[in-house]
């Protein structure tokens, strides 16, 4: 099952800045072939179900042996059965509404 799920990982314990744990992660991610996009307070993946997780599952591992002893993740996501939609997908519909003003 294809899932678009955006991920927001917070080590703590770890001090003001974090964005060295935040690059393991992209890394993580990236080598894990999955399409995915970093915003400002998280990144979007797009992938299948079980390596999505695996991915997932492998940032807190790696954030952990950095030397975080907590972590706070945020997992928003969503999974369709009636068709195929990528993350490109939902922007282009919003953004089509927009430029003809459309409300539905």
């Amino acid at each position: 099952m294809n899932v678009l799920l955006d991920l927001c990982v917070v080590p703590i314990g770890v001090g003001i800045s974090v964005s060295k744990y935040i690059a393991a992660c992209e890394r993580i991610i990236n080598e894990a072939g999955l399409k995915h996009e970093m915003h400002m307070y998280g990144t979007n993946i797009e992938g299948e179900w079980d390596d999505v997780m695996a991915a997932v599952k492998k940032c807190h591992q790696v954030v952990h042996e950095m030397g975080a002893p907590r972590i706070s993740t945020t997992i928003r996501l969503g999974t369709r059965v009636d068709k195929t939609q990528t993350m490109e997908d939902k922007l282009k519909s919003v953004k089509k509404k927009l430029s003809n003003n459309v409300s539905d």
